[in-house]
Parts: structure tokens; C-alpha cells; sequence
């Protein structure tokens, strides 16, 4: 009969064995349920580039308006400088900044804004792009 020791032996082997077994093959199966098709990804970058283009879009026009260049020059701003810091803000940045200058479109368009106030939030919008731009 084998002694207390080589069964204790015997015993713990025969666990690690079962043990290592049992984590080798887990992560495979897991893996599988956390694998994203290069089809899907690819959607995705598609998507985020294209908000991106609209955001920077968005931007450039409102900063194109009669009333943001005269703005910019009313206080020594060059609008072209302005404009070609755009793509340089991050995804974040642009879509913050292009939904403010949306609204502020909107609310001068209704009548719910003066020339005064938009004036204040173009000078506003600027002074966001320069500050990161050279930051």
C-alpha cells in the first residue's frame, strides 16, 4: 500500500493536472464571445469618421458666416487661421463646440438671439479652438 505521502502527492498532481486542463480551454471559449468582426469595426470607424467630417463641417461654416468673419477681424482674429485649427481639436471638442455653434445658429435664426450675442458666442467659440490649437 502506497504511504500517506505518495498519495498526498498523487492527489495534489492529479488536481493541478484537472485544474491547468480546465483553464486552457476556458479563455478559448470565452474569447469567442468577445470577438468583433472586422465588419463591424469597420462600420464603426466609418461612423466616427464621418460625425467627425460633419462636426469639422458644421464648425467651418459657422465660422464662414458674415457675421463671424466680421467678429473675428473686429477683434484682430485671421478667420483663415481659425478655420485650419478646426481639424486639429479632438472628436470630443468638435462635437461640443459644433452642437453650440448649431444652437446658436438656430436661436439667431428664430429671432431668440441678437447680432450682439451671437457675436459674444463666435468670439466664445473662437477663443475655445485658439486656446486648444496652441495648447
Amino acid at each position: 500500500m502506497p504511504s500517506a505521502a505518495l498519495r498526498k502527492f498523487f492527489f495534489r498532481s492529479t488536481l493541478a493536472v484537472a485544474l491547468l486542463s480546465l483553464l486552457a480551454f476556458t479563455p478559448a471559449a470565452r474569447a469567442q464571445d468577445h470577438l468583433v468582426t472586422s465588419q463591424a469595426l469597420q462600420q464603426q470607424v466609418q461612423s466616427a469618421s464621418a460625425a467627425r467630417r460633419q462636426n469639422i463641417d458644421t464648425l467651418t461654416k459657422f465660422l464662414s458666416t458674415p457675421a463671424a468673419e466680421s467678429a473675428m477681424k473686429a477683434h484682430h482674429i485671421n478667420p483663415v487661421q481659425v478655420r485650419t485649427a478646426i481639424p486639429t481639436l479632438s472628436s470630443q471638442e468638435l462635437a461640443s463646440l459644433s452642437a453650440r455653434a448649431s444652437h446658436a445658429q438656430q436661436q439667431f435664426a428664430a429671432g431668440f438671439l441678437g447680432i450682439g450675442m451671437l457675436t459674444i458666442i463666435i468670439i466664445a467659440i473662437v477663443v475655445v479652438i485658439i486656446v486648444i490649437a496652441v495648447h
